[in-house]
């Protein structure tokens, strides 16, 4: 989709906080709103279903979106994506600890969280990512939001294997 073609009608692209804004209470304002290491465009149909919803295995097939999955609870990325949603999602867990006026960010291992700044399902973040290691695209864009942007880097993008050591 072309770069302008970005906004809330269905067919369009916006902005997907990976980690719900609702779980975290912090909006599009600095901090983790504004974090680049976890907002991805994504179709508006896409993101809507997703909603704020946990992540997990499962659910029924998106028809505009073959591959990604959803049930009442959880949220099913396609398989190419799987790792790069875990290493989102754990990267705000180790940068966001509550000690900066944010909300301590963790991830728990259970679905239906709500507004609790908690994000899931661990066990199957940790499967998708060994399942789907960084790619070349995935550390591209680590690369250049440390470049050119945020001045950071995403160090499960740097060493998946980090994760199995922390979680």
């Amino acid at each position: 989709q072309s770069k302008n073609d970005n906004g809330g009608n269905a067919d369009q692209w916006n902005r997907e906080h990976v980690w719900a804004k609702s779980h975290g209470g912090f909006g599009t304002a600095t901090g983790p709103g504004t974090d680049i290491h976890h907002l991805r465009p994504e179709d508006v149909s896409v993101n809507s279903a997703r909603g704020n919803k946990d992540f997990d295995n499962g659910g029924s097939q998106l028809g505009e979106a073959p591959g990604n999955y959803t049930d009442g609870d959880s949220f099913e990325p396609r398989d190419a994506v799987k790792g790069d949603v875990a290493r989102m999602i754990l990267y705000m867990a180790v940068r966001y600890e509550g000690n900066d006026s944010f909300a301590d960010l963790e991830p728990n291992d259970q679905v239906n969280n709500g507004s609790a700044p908690k994000m899931g399902k661990l066990s199957v973040l940790k499967q998708w990512n060994e399942q789907d290691p960084p790619d070349a695209f995935e550390k591209r864009r680590n690369d250049v939001i440390f470049e050119r942007f945020q001045h950071t880097r995403n160090p499960f993008v740097d060493h998946p294997e980090w994760v199995g050591a922390i979680w």
